[in-house]
């Protein structure tokens, strides 16, 4: 069991993530007291999609191919289309989605970000949720799609779009404080 006050969670992005998706969870973890450090697949700073064009940028703490499962507590992965696309093509990055399913800390993915649990064959059993679009991808991975704010199976968190946001960040600090989960390997 980690106090939200004291735990550091991840964030797996790179350019092309949804704005909201990525800032929103890290701003309420961080006012929360979380450690939330930012891992890309390069270094730098990584681009925003914002609605309907290029947004804003962010630093890049860590690359995929330094992170060290041990030194967080939790993942989370933001959706838009390309930030997801972009990371399940990338084996640094499918390692570090792996590598945090087999400890049994929580994963959270919002929107497209559950494409990466996809790839990293995560899914298979588990109920799950995601942006309406992609559902057929989320059961040809092996789960049960459902239509709903939140899901949270085994210490797998799924949410939707956005509008979710309030949720999904409220279920990412009960996983922390509820701690690992045994779950397979993915």
């Amino acid at each position: 069991m980690t106090a939200i006050d004291t735990a550091s969670i991840l964030i797996l992005a790179t350019d092309g993530y949804e704005r909201s998706e990525l800032r929103v969870p890290l701003d309420e973890l961080r006012k929360r007291g979380a450690n939330v450090k930012v891992a890309s697949i390069k270094t730098g700073e990584i681009k925003s999609w914002d609605k309907k064009d290029w947004g804003d940028t962010i630093g890049v703490d860590l690359e995929a191919k330094n992170v060290k499962v041990e030194d967080f507590d939790a993942l989370v992965l933001p959706g838009g289309q390309i930030n997801p696309d972009l990371l399940r093509a990338n084996e640094d990055a499918v390692r570090v989605v792996r590598d945090f399913v087999k400890s049994g800390k929580p994963v959270a993915a919002i929107c497209h970000g559950p494409w990466l649990l996809v790839e990293a064959d995560a899914l298979r059993g588990l109920k799950a949720t995601s942006y309406r679009s992609i559902r057929s991808d989320i059961r040809n991975g092996g789960a049960s799609w459902k239509d709903e704010a939140v899901v949270v199976d085994n210490g797998i968190i799924t949410s939707r779009s956005p509008s979710d946001l309030p949720q999904f960040v409220d279920k990412i600090v009960e996983e922390v404080q509820e701690g690992r989960h045994n779950r397979r390997a993915a």
